[in-house]
C-alpha cells in the first residue's frame, strides 16, 4: 500500500497546478476566475461582480458583505480539471485592507497569475504582492487585463514591468490593435492572430478565429505590421528558463473572455507542478513522502444552515486519504479526517482523495489553526514554516454592547482570532473583557463587527485608538517605557508582548532616549 501510495503521489501531482491570482483591486481578479472556471466547462455561464442583467454573482465571491460592497475580502479556492490537468485555483482578495489573508494563500500555492489592468499598469498592491511572491520564489504569469478597453501603450507597459520588477518579460502573445473592442492576440509561437466574438455581457465564451499570417496582414493591415514588429523585441516564452527570472506576459479582457485559454496552455506548460516542501527544521519534505499538509485558512460561514468551520489544508506530499487518522503537529495528538471536502467556492463535496497541490477542506476542525501541520504518523514526524504574522497598522478597543452577551463576545473573539480574521491584544490598563483589536486595514475592523453580530450574537463596540505601530519588546524594555505618552505595552493572543506606539518617529525617539530599550520589527522573523 505505501509504495501505492508514492506510485500515486508522484503521477497525480506532476499532473496539478496549484497557483493564485492576485492583483491590486478592481483589475479583475474574480472576473478572471469566473473565466477560467467558464473556459473549463465548470459553470456554465460567467458571474460579473456587480451582477449585471440575469448574470449570477461570482462564484469565489459568497459572503453577504462581498456580494453588497462587490469585493472579494477572503480568499476561495475552486478545484477543476482542465485537459489533463486538475487546477486548484485560488482567488484572493485584492483590497489591501485583507492582504494578510492573500500572504497566507501564497504560501499555499506553486505559481500566481497576477493581473495588470492595461489603463492603470502596475498599481501599489500589486508591486507589493508581487514582492512577496518574489520573496517566496513563487513563479509568476503576467496577464494584462481590460485590453478591450482603452488604456496605455503595450511597450510602455512592458517598460514600466521591465524597470520595476526583477524578471525579464518573455512573451506568450502579443496584442494586434490599439486597446479597444477591436484587437486581435498574436500568438508569439505560431505567428496565428486570434480575433474574438464577444458573447453578450460576457456571460459566454467568446468565438475564436484564428488566421494565418496573410489573413492578419489583410485583416489588420498596419496594426499587424506594428504588432509582429514589436513582439520581436522582446523574447519568446522559454519553457526552460528558471522561473524564478523570467515573467510570461500575455495580454487580453477576462470579462470578455479573451485571452483566457491562451493563459491555460501557458498555466499548462509553464507554471511548476508541486514539488519538495521546505520543512521549518530546514530540511525538505518530498512529494512522495507519506502524507503531509498545513492549514493556510480557516473559514466560518460556508454553509448558512450549519455555524461549521472550514480548515483548508494544503496536502504538501503523500496521499490524503479521508477517514486517516493524522498526526496534529502542535499538539501531538490524534486528529481523525472522517469530514473531508473538496470546495469549489461556496459549494462542497465530499473528497475521498487527495494528492500534493490539492486543497481539502477539514470540517468542524475547532482544534486547528492557520499555520498548524497535519502529517500522517507511519511516516517520520514534519513541521512546515510558520505563516507570516504582519505588521498591524490599526488598533481599536472592542467589548460587548450587552453585557449579558460576554460568553457569546469571548467564544466568537476565539474563534475570529483563530480564523486570522484579527489580531487580539490584551493590556494590563484594560484586561480581558476589553481587549484590543489589531488590523493591517479599518475593513477587517468592520469584517469582525459584522461576523460578531450575525454568526455570534454578541454586538461589538469599537473605539479607535491612536496607535499606528507595534513593536515585540522585551519585559525589560516593557517596563521603562510603560506609561510613556503614546505608549501601551499589550500582549498578542499568542503570548508575544507588544509595545503599541503612536508613531515611527515616538519609536525613533525611544531609540534615542532609552538606547537599551530593543523594539522588533513583527517582520524581522515572518517567513515572507
Amino acid at each position: 500500500m505505501t509504495t501505492q501510495r508514492t506510485d500515486d503521489a508522484l503521477s497525480e501531482a506532476a499532473h496539478r497546478r496549484t497557483i493564485a491570482v492576485i492583483s491590486h483591486p478592481d483589475a479583475g481578479k474574480s472576473t478572471l476566475t469566473e473565466a477560467l472556471a467558464l473556459h473549463a466547462q465548470v459553470i456554465g455561464e460567467a458571474g460579473a461582480v456587480h451582477g449585471k442583467g440575469n448574470r449570477s454573482g461570482v462564484v469565489s465571491d459568497w459572503l453577504e458583505m462581498e456580494r453588497k460592497r462587490g469585493i472579494s475580502i477572503t480568499s476561495a479556492a475552486l478545484q477543476f480539471a482542465w485537459g489533463d490537468l486538475t487546477i486548484n485555483l485560488l482567488d484572493t482578495p485584492g483590497h489591501a485592507d485583507f492582504s494578510e489573508d492573500t500572504y497566507r494563500v501564497l504560501t499555499a500555492v506553486d505559481c500566481a497569475v497576477m493581473l495588470i489592468d492595461s489603463a492603470k499598469g502596475l498599481e501599489p498592491q500589486t508591486f507589493k504582492l508581487f514582492e512577496v511572491c518574489k520573496r517566496r520564489g513563487v513563479p509568476v504569469i503576467a496577464f494584462i487585463n481590460k485590453w478591450d478597453r482603452p488604456g496605455r501603450e503595450a511597450l510602455e507597459l512592458i517598460d514600466e514591468i521591465t524597470e520595476r520588477l526583477d524578471r525579464e518579460p518573455q512573451l506568450v502573445t502579443w496584442p494586434v490593435g490599439i486597446g479597444g473592442p477591436e484587437f486581435g492576440l498574436l500568438d508569439v509561437a505560431t505567428g496565428t492572430v486570434h480575433v474574438y466574438r464577444k458573447a453578450p455581457g460576457g456571460a459566454q465564451l467568446a468565438e475564436d478565429d484564428e488566421l494565418g499570417p496573410d489573413a492578419a496582414a489583410d485583416r489588420f493591415g498596419e496594426d499587424d505590421t506594428r504588432a509582429r514588429e514589436e513582439a520581436g523585441l522582446l523574447p519568446e516564452l522559454d519553457p526552460q528558463a528558471p522561473k524564478t527570472e523570467v515573467m510570461p506576459i500575455l495580454f487580453g479582457a477576462a470579462l470578455s473572455n479573451i485571452g483566457v485559454r491562451q493563459l491555460f496552455e501557458t498555466i499548462h506548460r509553464w507554471a511548476p507542478a508541486p514539488g519538495d516542501r521546505d520543512a521549518r527544521d530546514g530540511g525538505e519534505r518530498q512529494v512522495d513522502s507519506p502524507f503531509s499538509g498545513f492549514v493556510f485558512k480557516m473559514q466560518a460561514g460556508m454553509d448558512p444552515k450549519h455555524r461549521d468551520h472550514v480548515a483548508y489544508v494544503r496536502v504538501c506530499s503523500g496521499v490524503f486519504e479521508r477517514g486517516m487518522v493524522l498526526t496534529h503537529q502542535p499538539s501531538k495528538r490524534a486528529f481523525a479526517t472522517k469530514h473531508a471536502l473538496s470546495i469549489f467556492g461556496r459549494d462542497r463535496e465530499v473528497t475521498d482523495r487527495a494528492y500534493p497541490g490539492d486543497v481539502v477542506g477539514l470540517v468542524n476542525a475547532a482544534n486547528l489553526a492557520v499555520g498548524d501541520t497535519l502529517y500522517d504518523p507511519e511516516g517520520p514526524a514534519v513541521e512546515f514554516p510558520p505563516m507570516p504574522v504582519f505588521e498591524p497598522e490599526h488598533f481599536a478597543s472592542a467589548r460587548v454592547a450587552d453585557p449579558s452577551a460576554s460568553k457569546k463576545f469571548r467564544r466568537g473573539m476565539d474563534k475570529l482570532v483563530q480564523e486570522g480574521v484579527v489580531q487580539r491584544l490584551v493590556s494590563d490598563l484594560r484586561g480581558d473583557g476589553n481587549p484590543i483589536l489589531a488590523a493591517v486595514g479599518p475593513l477587517q475592523f468592520e469584517v469582525a463587527a459584522d461576523r460578531m453580530e450575525h454568526e455570534f450574537g454578541a454586538r461589538l463596540v469599537l473605539d479607535t485608538l491612536p496607535y499606528s505601530l507595534a513593536r515585540k519588546i522585551d519585559e525589560a524594555g516593557a517596563a521603562q517605557i510603560s506609561g510613556m505618552h503614546g505608549v501601551e505595552i499589550v500582549r498578542r493572543h499568542d503570548g508575544v508582548r507588544l509595545a503599541l506606539l503612536r508613531d515611527i518617529y515616538l519609536a525613533r525617539s525611544i531609540g534615542r532616549t532609552h538606547p537599551d530599550v530593543v523594539l522588533t520589527p513583527l517582520l524581522a522573523d515572518a517567513s515572507v
